[in-house]
């Protein structure tokens, strides 16, 4: 199977106090397989290639975002090796491919492979053999369970939040409304689906219709339009951007015209919107914990200055309006600054120690009032979000940034 190899330096150690005794002294050097003076393996897995393909500039963007860090000196004089292969959006290939990058690449962590589905399928092989499953691209709540998967944390906001966001929203604004609900049949579209139903509480009977979908179908226009069919005047779709851009369309074709909202993971521009066509996404709502590259209210923003001058440089051919772009270089910063909080005792339990140290972290293409922060008890780096409507051909921000609160439960 097709693997992309890129080069890297970085340094990360981490891990729960409670469970690991003290380590001696930073100055003493310590490595882990995957690490050595002068190199720094990390694994990483995405879908070049499948049915959710458009998220696999993340791993583009991380390679050529390491690649920098490189060509700077590295992270204490260690290059990153960073090897990312291909899984197609497939679980059977991302365990194939997580079994290869431990067992023969030897990686010092696996980090940020993209999907619930397919990060689920290597979940508990990860944390068996003890290897950094570090800032997983998914927002499923079993990414910040520390007591049981100490070796796993996830990055983005959880799907959860998310669902209760829309739900807060709804009540605020269409309380007798009547809501209909399109979700991927994945951890992801379920977990979404959870945290509205938990979000509307002792409303949640106001949702009076929903479907579901597989990533293999080739579309879901009949089920959009069962859904209009039920006279809901509210609309959740849960979906991964080919289908979001879909169901856009098919909205618009139905002269349908409910409060409508789309999953943050498909409110790119560059991959869902444009794609659906703007005149088809006029009033969509959606969450967002990243600026809006776009938006005028940032043209002068320094954190929207060194992504630009990031993707000159070392990512020209990105589309700087896909929010993945953005992601994936918050992502690999994240990552870095963790390798760094590291210094040279690069072993697995010290940079997940690392990762659950991260205080008030601040990120350029964070909206304001977003800090990662992280725990050991707390394994949610970034927990923060803020509702958008989208206009003309930019988002533009509602209300305050809301807080999030993951919940555990049920999540495994």
């Amino acid at each position: 199977m097709a693997g992309r190899v890129v080069r890297l330096a970085s340094s990360c150690s981490l891990l729960l106090t409670a469970l690991w005794p003290a380590t001696p002294s930073a100055a003493e050097k310590k490595y882990d397989p995957g690490v050595s003076d002068t190199e720094i393996r990390i694994g990483n897995i995405m879908p070049y290639s499948g049915p959710v393909s458009a998220y696999g500039v993340i791993g583009k963007v991380e390679a050529a975002y390491f690649s920098k860090i490189n060509a700077e000196g590295g992270i204490n004089g260690r290059k990153i090796n960073f090897i990312s292969y291909d899984d197609s959006g497939s679980p059977p290939k991302t365990v194939e491919q997580a079994r290869k990058l431990v067992e023969s690449d030897e990686v010092f962590l696996l980090f940020g492979p993209l999907g619930t589905a397919q990060s689920s399928a290597i979940h508990k092989y990860m944390n068996g053999k003890k290897v950094p499953l570090l800032f997983v691209a998914s927002g499923a709540v079993k990414w910040g369970d520390p007591k049981r998967f100490p070796w796993t944390m996830g990055w983005r906001p959880t799907y959860q939040t998310e669902g209760r966001v829309y739900a807060r929203h709804i009540l605020d604004n269409r309380p007798n409304g009547k809501i209909a609900v399109l979700y991927q049949n994945d951890d992801f579209g379920k977990d979404l689906l959870k945290g509205l139903k938990d979000g509307l509480g002792d409303k949640a009977s106001m949702i009076v219709a929903s479907e579901t979908f597989e990533l293999t179908d080739p579309t879901i226009d009949g089920r959009v339009a069962s859904l209009k069919a039920s006279g809901a005047d509210v609309y959740v779709c849960m979906a991964s951007p080919k289908f979001t851009a879909q169901s856009l369309k098919k909205v618009k074709e139905l002269n349908w015209t409910p409060m409508h909202f789309i999953s943050s993971t498909s409110s790119s521009i560059g991959s869902t919107i444009k794609p659906a066509g703007f005149e088809n996404a006029q009033g969509v709502m959606s969450v967002s914990f990243l600026k809006d590259v776009t938006d005028l209210q940032w043209k002068d923003d320094p954190g929207v200055k060194e992504y630009d001058t990031f993707l000159q440089q070392w990512y020209p051919a990105a589309d700087r309006i896909d929010s993945n772009v953005a992601y994936g270089m918050m992502a690999a910063q994240s990552l870095v600054q963790v390798l760094k909080m590291s210094g040279d005792r690069l072993t697995r339990e010290n940079v997940m120690k690392q990762a659950a140290s991260l205080k008030d972290f601040e990120l350029g293409l964070l909206l304001p009032g977003i800090k990662v922060n992280t725990s050991p008890d707390d394994f949610f780096p970034v927990e923060q979000e803020q509702l958008m409507r989208f206009e003309g051909e930019n988002w533009h921000l509602i209300g305050d940034v809301i807080t999030g609160e993951a919940r555990l439960e049920n999540s495994q």
